[in-house]
Formats: structure tokens, sequence, C-alpha cells
């Protein structure tokens, strides 16, 4: 069993998870876009794994979009993606909370379909290690 240890970007919240990922999912669909203000998501899942909130719970926050199962826990003093414990005890972990390094990578894309047109062909674009100058 692995552990694995995260926080929000201010450090209100953090959190430790005790045991392994299932998958590891990134997701196209239009819900993870807005909420992501990316062109996808990036969520660890695990029906088995164990969630313990270190510090900060009272300040965590969560959100269901009406009509579906799209939930999003976050913190309330700098929004930062948190885990969140979907229905039948599915525990969903925004990968990029994660202060541990995880060696797992992506099960699937998922959602394709609704991919954004501005995300295709990423290999031609110029990428930079730091901030351009």
């Amino acid at each position: 069993m692995t552990d694995y240890f995260g926080s929000c970007l201010c450090g209100t919240v953090s959190f430790e998870v005790k045991g392994n990922f299932d998958s590891f999912y990134l997701c196209y669909c239009r819900h993870c876009q807005k909420d992501t203000g990316s062109a996808h998501s990036a969520n660890l899942f695990s029906e088995s794994a164990i969630l313990v909130w270190r510090t900060g719970e009272g300040s965590i926050s969560s959100f269901t979009l009406a009509g579906t199962r799209h939930n999003k826990s976050f913190c309330r003093s700098c929004g930062s993606a948190l885990p969140s414990i979907q229905s039948s005890s599915l525990l969903v972990v925004p990968a990029g909370c994660l202060d541990t390094e995880l060696s797992m990578l992506p099960t699937a894309l998922i959602f394709t379909s609704s991919k954004a047109t501005w995300n295709d062909e990423l290999e031609e674009v110029t990428a930079f290690k730091g901030l351009p100058k």
C-alpha cells in the first residue's frame, strides 16, 4: 500500500491518501474544461484508498452540477481542486494537488469528442521550461 500526500495552493488544506489508485483519467468533457479552465482534468480514482484530511477540512467547499454526477471540491481560500468522495465510496483525487510524486501514467483519455480544437497538435507549439522572456 502506498501513501500519497497533497495540499492546496495556499497550504490551508492538506490531506493523505492511504492506498492505491485504480485508474487515472484525463477527461476532456465540457464540464471538466469549465471547472479547470483548461483543456482537461487529470483525476485519479480509487474504490479502496482511504482519504484522511490532515489540516483545513473546514475550509473545503464542494459543488455538484445539477442533474449530473459532476462534482468538484475545492479550498475556499485559494480555489485549488481537492479530493472528493463520489457516490458508491469512489475517491476522486485531482492529480495536480498531490505533493507526492506520482509514477502512474494516465489510464486513458476520456470524452475526447469534446476536446478543444486548440488542444490539437501541441507537439508543434514552442515549449519553454519557465516563463518566456
